[in-house]
């Protein structure tokens, strides 16, 4: 990994930079370099791919929008159409963006575009790729689970009734139906460890709603939108991503988070995750791949159990996982959501996490 990221920083520092320097008319600023280094290594013109149109007006190159996005979340942009005014002024920003002739789309056609990158999961495969290249022969020896609110700009679904369930016969069970459990009364998170990543991408609740969360001070703090659930590695490097509803609770989306990674990156030897996530469910999933669960013991109102001292002295690197979650809040623009729909809502905040991957894996070997 670190050989191939050196032969990336080597080329953008010897050759990339002067070249640009040469073409731009004007000088590069740090953001210039900022975009220009992650646009480098992200390169999402190689994964995007325009479907062919026959008749009626050339469509704009899709691959230049979606450099776009990326530069948008790299300068912390709060809307497109903040992107667009930044790409009409900057000539720097729209050629490394790769548009020559100054014609820069409308607002119409980014919003258009930018609808199709959600239908297609178009940034989540493309971080996918990133993580296998760059990550994916490397040994993780700790990585992180943990989830964070992101406020919606839409109406919460409304819930459905749950469904009522008939009443229990009294007596004895007849010979043959003691261990039958239906499939309504099996856990949600036990259920999830039995599917594959995108059966449980489709099965998990995605909409718009309303979740709470306890505070560091003891209090519950409550908003209406989704949840972002996140594992990363050492160094804050995201290697899965999943938006999921609100009130979905952080234990659920681990399934999807843990067999997404080990597709991704195999060799993951610790899994950090708080309180939350003590369940044997989830200790089974992750030693089932050969990893290590190093959780905090929830009490549920017994005894707390402490951690052994090894494992209390690793379990200070799961800081990690909050400032993944605090830079792309803060630098990146998930923050900024201006769109609706769980689909663009997960793409919005896939842009900023390439964004933030792209600069963590640089910062490996700048």
């Amino acid at each position: 990994m670190m050989n191939k990221l050196s032969g990336i920083w080597r080329r953008i520092q010897g050759s990339l930079f002067p070249r640009l320097d040469d073409a731009l008319s004007s000088p590069m600023t740090d953001d210039h370099k900022k975009v220009a280094k992650i646009l480098e290594i992200v390169r999402a013109e190689d994964v995007i791919r325009q479907p062919h149109q026959w008749t009626g007006r050339p469509a704009h190159e899709w691959a230049l929008i979606g450099r776009a996005f990326v530069a948008k979340a790299v300068l912390g942009l709060t809307s497109t159409r903040d992107l667009i005014s930044r790409l009409k002024v900057d000539e720097n920003l729209r050629r490394l963006c790769g548009w020559q002739n100054g014609q820069v789309p409308s607002e119409s056609t980014f919003s258009r575009v930018f609808a199709q990158f959600a239908t297609l999961n178009m940034p989540e495969r493309i971080h996918g790729i990133l993580i296998r290249e760059h990550v994916g022969g490397a040994l993780v020896e700790n990585s992180s689970i943990d989830g964070s609110a992101l406020e919606g700009r839409e109406k919460a679904v409304r819930k459905k009734e749950p469904k009522k369930r008939p009443p229990k016969k009294r007596g004895r069970k007849k010979k043959g139906e003691e261990g039958v459990v239906a499939p309504d009364d099996i856990p949600a998170l036990d259920l999830y460890t039995r599917m594959s990543p995108g059966e449980i991408a489709k099965a998990i609740p995605q909409g718009c709603d309303w979740g709470g969360k306890r505070n560091s001070q003891g209090n519950v703090e409550w908003w209406r939108g989704f949840k972002i659930h996140i594992h990363s590695a050492e160094g804050e490097i995201p290697l899965a991503v999943l938006v999921t509803s609100a009130s979905v609770h952080d234990s659920q989306p681990v399934p999807y988070l843990v067999k997404r990674t080990k597709e991704r990156c195999p060799n993951v030897l610790y899994t950090l995750t708080d309180a939350a996530y003590d369940a044997q469910s989830i200790t089974r999933l992750i030693e089932g791949y050969g990893g290590v669960h190093v959780t905090d013991s929830n009490p549920r109102g017994g005894e707390k159990i402490p951690l052994d001292p090894a494992k209390k002295e690793r379990y200070k690197k799961r800081s990690g996982a909050e400032r993944v979650f605090s830079r792309l809040k803060e630098e990146f623009g998930v923050t900024f959501l201006r769109v609706r729909g769980p689909r663009k809502v997960t793409a919005h905040v896939m842009f900023s996490v390439l964004a933030l991957t792209a600069d963590q894996l640089l910062r490996l070997v700048a």
